[in-house]
C-alpha cells in the first residue's frame, strides 16, 4: 500500500506527524522465567588437574 492510501496524504511530511505507538508487557506481565543454576560436580578436582600439571611439565 501506497502512502496516500494509508493516511489520505500526499505524503509524509515529517515522521513526527505519525501516530505514536508503542509495544507494552502483556497484561498481567510476562510469566517468570524458568531457570536453574546447575554447577556439574564432574571431572577432576583442582589438586589432581595441579599434580597431574606438575607431573607432566616435571
Amino acid at each position: 500500500m501506497t502512502e496516500t492510501m494509508i493516511r489520505k496524504k500526499t505524503g509524509m511530511v515529517s515522521v513526527r506527524d505519525m501516530p505514536l505507538l508503542q509495544d507494552g508487557p502483556p497484561p498481567g506481565g510476562f510469566p517468570p522465567g524458568r531457570y536453574a543454576r546447575r554447577i556439574s560436580n564432574t571431572g577432576p578436582s583442582a589438586m589432581a588437574m595441579f599434580l597431574a600439571m606438575s607431573g607432566a611439565f616435571a
